[in-house]
């Protein structure tokens, strides 16, 4: 969860487009809220923007998963200290479950 006053990673407008992005796959029922936050900092035509990166690459992870594509195990290794700390490997696709 993104905390409230995180810096957004230097990114004009990080906080809101995470937030943005988390309510997309997390929170429904405030995902209106964190749109209208963010189209209120970056405005619509990047709100557009925003909306279309959100939605490729949902569906490209979902394309991979239903495909079954795995990790190759160089990059299983190089990201295994990034991934248990952003908690990847607790969702249900990296623990074949899905």
């Amino acid at each position: 969860m993104v905390e409230e006053g995180a810096s957004g990673g230097g990114v004009a407008a990080g906080e809101a487009l995470a937030r943005y992005a988390e309510a997309f796959c997390e929170d429904r029922d405030g995902f209106a809220a964190a749109r209208e936050r963010l189209h209120g900092e970056i405005g619509g035509e990047a709100l557009v923007d925003a909306a279309g990166v959100l939605a490729i690459f949902n569906a490209v992870v979902r394309i991979a998963d239903a495909t079954g594509i795995p990790l190759e195990e160089q990059k299983a290794e190089m990201s295994a200290d990034f991934r248990g700390a952003l908690g990847i490997d607790d969702y249900p696709a990296a623990a074949g479950k899905v």
